[in-house]
Order: C-alpha cells, then sequence, then structure tokens
C-alpha cells in the first residue's frame, strides 16, 4: 500500500462515517443512544494525526455537530477540538494500532466529549446533568465504540489496525 493510496483509503472511510451520520444516524432511533459517527471519524483521523491537525479537525466536527444542535453553541467546537487534539497526543502514550486500544479511545472520547458538551453547554442542570453523565453517556459511548470496533474491523487493512499484540 502506498502512502497515497492508504491517504485515500482513510478519507474514503471518513467520508463513509460522515455519510452515516448524516443518513443512518436518524433512522436509529433515540440519539442518546445512537452511535456518533462524526465522532468515530474524528477519532479514526486523530489516532492517525499529529496533535495540531487532530484539533483542527475537531474544530471542524465541532462546528458542524453544533450546527445541527445550536443550543449550547460552542459547547461541541470546545469538546471535538479538545478530544481531537487529546486523541492525537495520546496515540503517543498508548500503542494506538491495536482494535481494542482504538475501540477504547472511541469509547473515553465519547465520555469526555459528552462531560465537556453538558458541562460547557450548560443546557441541563441537576438531576437530568446527573442522570445524562451517569447513564445516557456511557450507554452512547458504548454503542459509538461498538461503531467504531466494527469500523477498525472491517477497514482493518485500509486503516492498518491490527487485531491483536
Amino acid at each position: 500500500m502506498t502512502v497515497r493510496g492508504g491517504r485515500y483509503r482513510v478519507a474514503g472511510v471518513l467520508l463513509l462515517l460522515a455519510v452515516l451520520h448524516f443518513t443512518v444516524l436518524p433512522l436509529l432511533g433515540d440519539p442518546r443512544v445512537a452511535p456518533d459517527f462524526l465522532l468515530v471519524a474524528l477519532l479514526v483521523y486523530a489516532i492517525r494525526a499529529r496533535p495540531g491537525d487532530a484539533a483542527i479537525a475537531g474544530f471542524v466536527v465541532g462546528l458542524v455537530a453544533d450546527a445541527l444542535t445550536p443550543v449550547a453553541f460552542g459547547a461541541g467546537v470546545l469538546a471535538h477540538t479538545l478530544v481531537g487534539y487529546l486523541a492525537a497526543w495520546g496515540k503517543a502514550v498508548f500503542f494506538a494500532e491495536n482494535l481494542m486500544v482504538n475501540t477504547g479511545f472511541v469509547f473515553v472520547g465519547s465520555l469526555v466529549r459528552d462531560f465537556i458538551v453538558l458541562v460547557a453547554g450548560r443546557h441541563v442542570a441537576g438531576s437530568v446533568l446527573l442522570w445524562q453523565l451517569v447513564f445516557w453517556s456511557p450507554v452512547r459511548a458504548v454503542t459509538t465504540a461498538l461503531a467504531g470496533m466494527v469500523t477498525l474491523f472491517a477497514f482493518r487493512r485500509w486503516l492498518d489496525v491490527r487485531m491483536s499484540e
């Protein structure tokens, strides 16, 4: 696989995830439970990018997310930018080519993103905030991590993901 061919393949996977986010996600029912394909795309990119590039990608994904839910505009930008940056930085600490490590990145990234959006957005408070953080965010993080695992498994050769250590 050439570097250029690898870039096109990764770009194709990212484009597929963006299309799934806007076509399949509305059909999956409750948005509190449905996986976030844009976050999966951001993390697939961030794990392979430099922290600055991943932060820029997170900023763009956050703008798109905030444009779709303008209740707490800016919270999504902040959350996605930080998650993109931290995921790219974290690849230096962890072995990021492993399927389970990548799935863990998606799970933790989803939890961190939800926490930042909920706290910085301030559109929920009290017991609703607690319920969201304790129950709905982990449920969505699990479904997002599963979507990430399926994506990484299905495109493991294109994304250079190892199945085991």
